[in-house]
């Protein structure tokens, strides 16, 4: 559809339908008005940055949140995640040359000629990386792929545990998708493509959760056993109908120099796997694991030992999440979120780094919740842990009060109520 034309569409109502089927808003709601003014300030911004108004295509791409499985992904188990309704929302079209052209907004304009595939040691950790590696794994299945031009916005908050990046790798492989490959790559391919590109090209040996749950949409249960193929299950349950919010809250620790601890988690599984001549915990019998504890701990450490019981237990503990709310259950589900949440604070000890133990911003903020909530809701670690953002399932009738304390400890604007959005990567209109 020409730009002028898509513009009046949106205006009208047009577009009205399919907002409210991705996002799971009302027609009529405050909601739905400001996702309209989202969606044309992008094609605004494409006609300014590109000066173009021949046809263009419109595509979003959601962050996701992890409900169940900390930690469990890198050992091929089991875990809950969902896309979430914060998003990427993108203005688009083919320029009919090699070259990609992406504006982010509030960033420089990207560049990439796709002449050359290989990767670029310059552009490890850089969204160059991300493009020019989803061109390379859509390429290597045998589609050419050409430049575009592309405005987009992000509201999914960086470094929130939200995984913004899986939201850009499965916006670029919308688009490639629906303008070079004829729209046949479904969205679990274009997760693995969003995985190939974060491991290969960008540099992060990332699993394929993230790019799963931002990809397939909705809430999704998925099986890494045969991680090349896993069994992906979509769980049908209206997160509405439990009377409980999700809130993300960032609890203002700093990322800065924890990539050993993050590297110690998947390090000391794996130790406690190859103990038993295997490559991951989800071919170890956690029987023989019980009956070789004692030799475990002599040779391993505690720690190690403790984490590989975090294991067992959350795998467990996802399998049963998803099955609560294919039940409709929400209060079983809940349960297991506090179980959840102890076990990554008590074993898998993830909510603080041993490198500055006097500062466990994590804690007090899990510690915080949890005298807020009492014995309602849960609350748990959010993602990797050690720093970053924290989870909780707040009873409605609470939500205000919360919030309002929350953010009278941490700041404005720190504890932030999501809901769980229908759809992943979405063409929304061409």
């Amino acid at each position: 559809m020409l730009l002028e034309q898509a513009a009046r569409f949106l205006r009208t109502g047009g577009l009205d339908e399919t907002i409210c089927k991705v996002y799971g808003c009302s027609d009529g709601s405050d909601s739905l008005n400001g996702y309209r003014a989202r969606i044309e300030h992008v094609m605004d911004s494409y006609r300014t940055i590109f000066g173009r108004t021949d046809e263009i295509a419109l595509f979003s791409a959601p962050g996701r949140t992890e409900l169940g499985g900390n930690h469990t992904d890198h050992q091929h188990g089991n875990v809950l995640a969902a896309s979430v309704n914060l998003d990427i929302v993108c203005c688009a079209a083919p320029n009919h040359s090699s070259v990609v052209r992406i504006q982010s907004e509030g960033y420089p304009l990207d560049e990439i000629d796709l002449t050359d595939l290989t990767p670029h040691p310059e552009e490890i950790n850089k969204t160059a990386a991300l493009i020019r590696g989803v061109a390379a794994a859509a390429h290597k299945r045998g589609f050419e792929i050409k430049g575009f031009d592309a405005y987009m916005t992000s509201n999914v908050l960086s470094g929130s545990g939200l995984s913004s990046s899986a939201a850009y790798e499965t916006m670029i492989g919308v688009i490639m998708n629906h303008f070079f490959c004829d729209n046949t790559l479904t969205a679990v391919d274009i997760a693995k493509i969003g995985q190939y590109a974060e491991n290969i090209y960008f540099g992060k040996p990332c699993g394929l959760m993230d790019q799963m749950a931002s990809s397939v949409g909705g809430i999704v249960a998925i099986d890494f056993e045969n991680e090349a193929e896993p069994n992906v299950h979509r769980v049908s349950y209206d997160m509405n109908t439990s009377e409980h919010s999700l809130c993300i809250i960032d609890t203002g620790a700093d990322h800065a120099e924890l990539t050993g601890d993050y590297a110690a988690i998947p390090r000391e599984m794996g130790e406690i796997s190859g103990a038993f001549g295997k490559t991951v915990l989800r071919e170890v019998e956690e029987a023989e694991f019980l009956r070789a504890m004692p030799s475990l701990r002599r040779q391993y450490g505690d720690r190690a030992v403790l984490r590989a019981m975090h294991f067992f237990a959350e795998n467990r503990r996802a399998i049963a999440e998803k099955e609560a709310l294919q039940k409709g259950n929400f209060e079983r589900f809940r349960q297991l979120v506090r179980e959840s949440g102890r076990s990554s604070a008590m074993y898998l000890q993830n909510v603080y780094t041993g490198i500055n133990p006097e500062k466990q911003e994590m804690s007090i903020v899990l510690a915080l919740a949890e005298s807020i909530l009492g014995e309602r809701g849960a609350v748990r670690v959010h993602g990797g842990g050690f720093a970053g953002t924290i989870q909780a399932f707040v009873p409605n009738d609470l939500l205000t009060y919360f919030k309002d304390t929350i953010e009278a400890v941490l700041g404005k604007d720190m504890c932030h109520v999501l809901t769980i959005r229908p759809a992943g990567g979405i063409v929304l209109m061409s």
